[in-house]
């Protein structure tokens, strides 16, 4: 039995205002022309098909493409929802679309509903973990406590009771969107750790043939048979260093596993620069990344005047600036009251500018405005102070 595996496609998402629509159908372009070169039995979509729970229409219809184009070719689908989807949108018409071998699983109730594929060695039963939100999902699995681990490990022990009744030799692969320990996270994965403490163990999936995970956006291994496919393509600069790619999963006929990567295109490479601004329009060494989409964090003690419109002079592709400037050498105080102990209004005043504007203080025509509103305040506060003019 041959799988495809991939996961959080996360359509209808941009990175820092750049549309990436056109590059996500080219990402599911490759993923139809790989099933096919390789004719795998089944493509296994772990989750986060969509970025927010009601997409861009335009997001949906690539995802209607997309399946189209699956089904046209004779490619079994599996699908589950993830903690970005809305599982009853993505769920839709469930019944009707599995006739043409798409088969969703969006509905916690549905977790031990395998779906059967057939080879010439026999029955591989797949089944679909949908994002479990402990709170809503505590109920259907009757656990005493709404966590993470505490229900998806109930609809693991569903699985395999469901399995069990299946006969000898019948292989299994579970697809789940979850975030499990020894995985490696990035910026661009919602946080799930409302529902309690986010990560559960890989023993929850002892006795499958296969794992397909989904939720980091990193390809990784947790074990031989637990894997992350990760994204197609990067959503965030924390993503820089990934290699983007698919996991084509063989199975034998008693179990045996043979997992090997796809890569993905990449519409541009990430990159990210830091230093100050003189130093990055000048240093050779970022010649490489002139094409990248870049992130910039500037280390320069005060912010330069319009920094990125002569970053992008030389980086036309930068896209973000982050600005963390180098500490300024202090005086050495360390509490508030021995900062102000001795100093005059105006020199406070002058050090808060300093302060927020790093190694910056303020221009003469600033400071002959902090001095005039500084006597304003003396004229406007009656001698003696406030307490005089009590009642």
């Amino acid at each position: 039995m041959r799988l495809l595996h991939t996961s959080d496609w996360h359509l209808g998402r941009g990175l820092h205002r750049v549309p990436l629509l056109d590059a996500q159908r080219d990402a599911l372009e490759h993923l139809v022309a790989v099933a096919v070169e390789h004719q795998v039995d089944a493509v296994l979509v772990a989750g986060d098909v969509y970025d927010r729970a009601v997409p861009p229409l335009s997001a949906v219809r690539l995802y209607d493409e997309l399946l189209h184009r699956l089904a046209d070719h004779g490619v079994a689908a599996v699908i589950i929802s993830g903690n970005h989807d809305s599982p009853h949108r993505l769920g839709v018409a469930a019944g009707l679309i599995g006739r043409a071998g798409v088969h969703l699983r969006t509905d916690p109730a549905d977790c031990d509903r395998p779906v059967l594929l057939e080879d010439a060695h026999g029955t591989v039963a797949v089944y679909g973990i949908p994002y479990l939100e402990p709170a809503l999902a505590r109920a259907e699995f009757g656990v005493e406590r709404a966590g993470h681990r505490e229900v998806l490990g109930a609809a693991a022990d569903r699985i395999r009771a469901d399995l069990a009744t299946r006969g000898p030799g019948v292989r299994s692969v579970v697809l789940s969107h979850a975030f499990v320990t020894g995985g490696v996270g990035s910026d661009s994965e919602r946080d799930i750790t409302a529902g309690g403490a986010a990560a559960v163990p890989a023993s929850l999936f002892d006795g499958f043939d296969y794992t397909a995970l989904g939720h980091l956006h990193g390809a990784q291994t947790i074990s031989d048979r637990v894997r992350y496919s990760g994204s197609p393509l990067a959503y965030s600069f924390s993503e820089a260093a990934h290699r983007k790619s698919m996991w084509l999963i063989e199975l034998g006929p008693d179990g045996e596993l043979a997992a090997q990567t796809v890569p993905h295109p990449v519409p541009r490479p990430l990159g990210r620069i830091r230093g100050r601004i003189d130093d990055l329009l000048a240093d050779p060494a970022h010649e490489g990344l002139e094409q990248h989409w870049l992130e910039a964090t500037l280390t320069d003690p005060a912010r330069p005047e319009e920094p990125m419109p002569r970053l992008r002079a030389r980086f036309p592709h930068l896209i973000s600036l982050v600005l963390d400037p180098d500490p300024v050498p202090g005086d050495g105080a360390t509490t508030y009251a021995q900062r102000l102990r001795g100093r005059t209004d105006r020199e406070i005043a002058a050090d808060f500018v300093r302060h927020v504007r790093p190694g910056s203080g303020p221009s003469p025509a600033e400071a002959a405005l902090l001095d005039r509103a500084l006597e304003a305040a003396r004229v406007d506060t009656p001698r003696g102070g406030p307490e005089e003019h009590t009642a």
